[in-house]
């Protein structure tokens, strides 16, 4: 049966062709006449921006400047329609994972607890076909995640249109990933399988404890006989250079984790918060952000609204939090494709409109570190941006015409639309 599937999957792959990527922008482009939401909350209605060598030289209202038919090399007139920053998927599995049912096509797990040296970026596969999907609905930088153990390693930021992981890379090694422990079972009813689940807990709190320690005493010495490079790994994360990212749910979870972290002084990132709403003020004061959950979810327990995963990003913004919004979950690659629809939600359930497109975009970039090259349509920032027909929130008006990824005009062709096509024409007649 394996060998079928992964035969299939060569088939597959031989009979859709590659995308080719990108060349370097080496003509100037003006894009006039759309409504842009630059991502910063502000609308320019009808906009008139300037595209040069890869970065964005002019944003400014078209009825501020006067038309000069030789100042750009190819101009575009996109009355109606609309023009937003690219998307970024944060702590995504994204060309890290081809087929989730094949082992074979699965390099984001490692054996072991403490893998602060396992670095995502170099299984990175540009090559990948979900990625061309994705692009589709505007999603053109994605944060590459390890998963498993204490400590997966370390995620890496890149364009969504490159030859290879290097040619990728926006920002190589952003921050280091921490799988916070469960400490109790919901559902679990049974005294003593409670006890051991605590039990449990205070364990793997107690080796990470130690594991830090160890790795914090490691920084502090001058000399080493030895080079640990699990303990080296950790160094920027000491030096808050590198954030550190909390995967974690349950409000006690997070306030456990922040009260041991507190200590190191470090740049903690919360990763999933699906109750992060029950301690506002913890995470406030310590101006700690939140790479939200998956919005399209189900309640996680009995008592909860129905709706809550829907109104998470509003009731977060409100308590003051940078939010962004992230996918992690069951076929998460894949499912990269629907985060625009995740914000549409959530401004179906009281987000403010321009705030939802903020959490794909700017505020996604300042927690990653990247907000002075991309997340915003301003005046020497990357031309990482895409051109919709609609409402990019929207699944009956998302429709990208056009998309620049540092100013390169990317092929938004995709296996999917390849296919549609080939068997629109089988069954035309």
């Amino acid at each position: 049966m394996r060998i079928f599937l992964i035969l299939m999957l060569f088939v597959l792959s031989e009979n859709i062709t590659s995308q080719t990527p990108a060349s370097k922008q080496n003509k100037s482009i003006l894009l006039i006449d759309a409504k842009v939401h630059v991502g910063n909350g502000t609308v320019i209605p009808r906009a008139a921006i300037g595209i040069e060598n890869g970065k964005i030289k002019m944003v400014l209202d078209a009825f501020d400047i006067r038309m000069d038919s030789t100042a750009y090399d190819t101009i575009i007139h996109l009355k109606g329609k609309e023009i937003y920053p690219g998307f970024i998927a944060p702590n995504s599995r994204l060309g890290l994972v081809e087929v989730d049912a094949l082992r074979a096509t699965r390099d984001f797990d490692d054996v072991g607890l403490f893998n602060p040296h396992v670095r995502s970026i170099t299984a990175y596969n540009a090559e990948s076909k979900i990625t061309s999907t994705v692009r589709t609905n505007g999603v053109l930088l994605a944060q590459i995640t390890p998963k498993g153990g204490l400590i997966s390693g370390s995620s890496s930021i890149v364009n969504l249109d490159a030859w290879n992981w290097e040619d990728a890379i926006l920002k190589e090694d952003d921050g280091i990933h921490l799988n916070w422990p469960n400490s109790l079972n919901p559902r679990e009813t049974d005294k003593k399988k409670i006890e051991e689940l605590k039990k449990n807990y205070q364990e793997k709190l107690s080796n990470l404890s130690q594991f830090l320690e160890e790795a914090l005493a490691y920084q502090k010495l001058d000399f080493h006989l030895e080079k640990n490079i699990r303990y080296e790994s950790m160094r920027a994360v000491f030096n808050q250079e590198a954030n550190i990212y909390v995967h974690v749910d349950d409000a006690n979870e997070i306030t456990d984790a922040i009260y041991l972290l507190d200590k190191y002084k470090l740049n903690v990132v919360i990763v999933g918060g699906y109750e992060a709403w029950l301690v506002p003020e913890l995470l406030s004061d310590r101006k700690i952000p939140v790479l939200l959950t998956r919005v399209h979810s189900l309640p996680k327990n009995e008592d909860d609204d129905i709706h809550l995963s829907y109104k998470l990003p509003m009731i977060l913004e409100k308590a003051g939090l940078l939010v962004a919004l992230q996918n992690s979950g069951s076929m998460e690659a894949m499912g990269t494709r629907n985060l625009p629809f995740y914000a549409g939600t959530a401004v179906a359930y009281g987000l403010e409109y321009e705030k939802a497109i903020a959490m794909l975009t700017l505020n996604t970039a300042k927690i990653l570190g990247v907000d002075k090259q991309v997340g915003s349509i301003e005046v020497g920032k990357n031309a990482t941006l895409f051109v919709s027909e609609g409402d990019a929130l929207d699944m009956r008006t998302n429709k990208i015409i056009f998309a620049f990824i540092n100013g390169k005009k990317i092929d938004l062709d995709n296996p999917q639309k390849q296919l549609y096509r080939k068997y629109s024409k089988k069954y035309e007649n």
